[in-house]
């Protein structure tokens, strides 16, 4: 299978870009007391920079292609990896605390209710399972399901 079977961005949530720009607030009033120029800098800075943080954790990826699970910066052939268990809200929040094991490779996005819990079956890699924040995590199992019997 060459063509891409699944792809997610896990974008950070819109009231987020507020603190983004109240980084640039508050930059700005920090340099208020040296005159309008360092007020206008500070505050283009500061958002900007607010911006440049909210857009790297939002930019976390999940893609099924090419017999492979990329997640964020980690890339997992299919065949090493097991069942996939979807969790909803409930089961996603008890297996990012008191159920997690710290062995785990998790992508987490606090801002994403449901997740994938994906076991590894490859005996050489210590990681038992993958727990992947995703907003569709029928689809990303169904995806990982639809390449494994490829």
């Amino acid at each position: 299978m060459t063509g891409m079977t699944y792809d997610e961005r896990l974008t950070a949530p819109r009231s987020w870009w507020l603190l983004a720009f109240g980084a640039g607030v508050s930059l700005a009033l920090i340099l208020l007391p040296f005159g309008a120029l360092p007020l206008l800098g500070g505050l283009v800075g500061g958002t900007a920079a607010g911006a440049v943080a909210v857009s790297s954790y939002g930019s976390a990826r999940l893609r099924v292609v090419a017999g492979s699970l990329v997640a964020g910066d980690a890339r997992i052939p299919v065949g090493a990896l097991g069942e996939a268990t979807v969790l909803d809200h409930e089961e996603a929040l008890a297996w990012r605390s008191y159920k997690a094991d710290p062995r785990a490779f998790m992508l987490l996005r606090s801002y994403v209710p449901t997740a994938l819990r994906i076991e590894v079956t490859d005996p050489a890699d210590p990681t038992p399972y993958l727990y992947l924040s995703t907003r569709a995590p029928e689809r990303l199992a169904a995806a990982l399901r639809e390449v494994r019997t490829a």
